[in-house]
């Protein structure tokens, strides 16, 4: 699964102008699923979002977590974070899970970001969206679960 985390200071997602989710201090979780990925693969992901030390401590240095600081998670299905921009102008997203396991992974990955002790809201999956946020910083991570550790 692949993430783009971005510090907010607030943010909320509409749907046919109803807010659906929203945050005070702490992150937008853009995810999307990719095929081949599991119900590990999503729970690896949410340990990393809510572990990631991006928040300052006293001395303002990114040394706390989003479980530090009790702050919340805004996540949101993203399938574009699939794209292939490696030929051609126009991206392919053939590398994205098929839309049913992608919703699937998606709610998994936000259930499990919950279970970390993470007050979770969320869009809705394949809806057309409008994403209001504050960057904090800015500090924006990409993350994904297939990454290894370096040698």
């Amino acid at each position: 699964m692949r993430a783009l985390v971005q510090r907010v200071t607030e943010a909320s997602v509409e749907v046919d102008g109803r807010v659906t989710g929203s945050t005070g201090p702490g992150l937008l979780v853009l995810v999307c699923a990719m095929a081949g990925d599991d119900a590990a693969a999503a729970d690896k992901l949410a340990v990393r979002v809510a572990k990631l030390r991006i928040f300052r401590d006293a001395q303002g240095r990114m040394n706390q977590s989003l479980l530090d600081t009790a702050g919340g998670a805004l996540v949101v299905s993203q399938f574009t974070l699939a794209a292939d921009t490696r030929t051609g102008n126009r991206p392919g997203f053939s590398s994205a899970a098929a839309p049913e396991e992608g919703r699937r992974l998606y709610e998994h990955f936000a259930a499990s970001l919950s279970a970390q002790g993470i007050a979770v809201e969320t869009g809705r999956f394949g809806a057309d969206m409008a994403v209001r946020l504050v960057n904090d910083g800015p500090v924006t991570i990409w993350l994904d679960s297939a990454d290894r550790a370096r040698g």
